[in-house]
C-alpha cells in the first residue's frame, strides 16, 4: 500500500534504532530522574514534535538541501550544537532549590534536603523539541533510512515517506515513555537524594557538552 514495502522490517529496524543512545535518550532520563515521569514524558512529546519536523521536512524536500548544501548543512549543525552546548552549561550550573550564601555547617546541611531546581514542563517540552528539531544528523538519518522501505514505482512518494515517518515516531514515543517509566521506577526505588540528584545533574550536563562538540565537529556526509 502507497508502496511501501518490507513494513515489518521497517518498525524492527526503527526500534532497534531507537535503543542507540543518544542526546534524546539522556534528556528524557535526565529529566525523569530529577522531576518524574511527568517532565520526561514532557521531554518525549517534544522530541516527537521535533521528530515531526525532519519527516515532514524530507518528505517535502526540505532535507534534501541539508544533504546537498555544505553551507545549509554547517548553519544547521552550529545552531543544533550551540543549543545543545547551552543545555548542558544550564546542567553544569544547577543549584540547590533555595540555596543562599550561608556556609554554616547548619546552613550546607539544610540545603543539603533541597532537591535541585525544577523547570517548567513547558521548558522541558520545547528543550526536547530544539535539541531533535535542530540536529541536522536526524534529517540526514531520514533521508537515507525511509527510502529504503518506498517502492521506485510508488505513485505518491512523499505520502508514502510521512506514513512511514510517522509509523517511526509513534514507534519511538512508545520506546522513549517506556524509558520514562523504567527511569521514574529505578529513581523511586534507589531513593535518590538531592544532593546525588543535582550532581547527576552535573554530570549529564558534561555529557550535553560533549554531544555537543561531538555535533560541531560532525562532518557531512
Amino acid at each position: 500500500m502507497f508502496g511501501i514495502h518490507d513494513l515489518t522490517l521497517f518498525i524492527i529496524s526503527g526500534l532497534l534504532l531507537n535503543l542507540m543512545p543518544g542526546p534524546d535518550n539522556l534528556l528524557i532520563m535526565t529529566r525523569t530522574a530529577m522531576q518524574g515521569w511527568r517532565a520526561g514524558s514532557a521531554a518525549t512529546l517534544g522530541i516527537g514534535l521535533g521528530t515531526m519536523v525532519h519527516v515532514l521536512a524530507a518528505a517535502l524536500g526540505l532535507s534534501a538541501v541539508l544533504s546537498t548544501s555544505a553551507a545549509a548543512f554547517t548553519v544547521v549543525k552550529w545552531i543544533g550544537a550551540a543549543y545543545i552546548v547551552y543545555m548542558g552549561i544550564g546542567m553544569l550550573h544547577a543549584k540547590l532549590r533555595n540555596a543562599g550564601d550561608d556556609t554554616t555547617p547548619s546552613a550546607m546541611a539544610a540545603r543539603a534536603g533541597r532537591a535541585a531546581k525544577p523547570l517548567a514542563w513547558r521548558t522541558i517540552f520545547f528543550q526536547g523539541f530544539l535539541s531533535n528539531a535542530l540536529n541536522p544528523k536526524v534529517a540526514l538519518f531520514f533521508l537515507a533510512f525511509v527510502p529504503q522501505f518506498i517502492a521506485a514505482d510508488s505513485g505518491n512518494k512523499p505520502l508514502a515517506f510521512i506514513i512511514l515517518g510517522c509509523i517511526f515516531n509513534i514507534n519511538g514515543m512508545l520506546y522513549c515513555h517506556a524509558l520514562v517509566a523504567f527511569t521514574a521506577f529505578a529513581s523511586a526505588r534507589l531513593n535518590i537524594k538531592p544532593v546525588v540528584s543535582l550532581w547527576l545533574n552535573r554530570t549529564m550536563g558534561g555529557l550535553f557538552l560533549a554531544l555537543g562538540m561531538r555535533l560541531a565537529l560532525s562532518e557531512q556526509h
